[in-house]
């Protein structure tokens, strides 16, 4: 992966912690703003429901996470379901995306975030939360 991908990824990975640090705010509870179809045609596609899916999910899974007070920890398990979307909305990508480059970058995703994914499970069976 060169560079400018794992720059864009530390930043999209900072962006998420942010959140995630931040959930008593209130605009955690409310995630209108989060929609992706205010420009929506009036009928969407399989891939525009197969990303609200996707990202239902993360918001879902993501608010679901029990903090237990270490950033570590915390980090950790906001982060799977995170990563755990970008993958799923790689495979959107896959499965309705015809640009090769954007289909190149999918894999990449799918690739990276899987490995990121079992490095954060294991750190977490490693260091349970205290």
């Amino acid at each position: 992966m060169n560079l400018m991908k794992k720059i864009v990824l530390a930043l999209m990975a900072a962006g998420m912690l942010v959140a995630v640090l931040l959930e008593t705010a209130p605009a955690q509870t409310d995630h209108s703003g989060h929609a992706m179809d205010i420009a929506a045609p009036a009928t969407n596609s399989a891939a525009t429901e197969a990303y609200k899916a996707a990202m239902d999910k993360m918001h879902a899974a993501m608010m679901a996470v029990e903090y237990s007070g270490d950033a570590d920890v915390d980090f950790a398990r906001g982060m799977i379901p995170h990563h755990q979307a970008a993958i799923d909305m790689a495979k959107v990508v896959l499965e309705h995306g015809n640009n090769p480059e954007m289909r190149k970058l999918a894999e990449e995703v799918i690739t990276a975030q899987e490995a990121e994914i079992r490095q954060m499970d294991a750190w977490l069976a490693a260091n349970p939360a205290k």
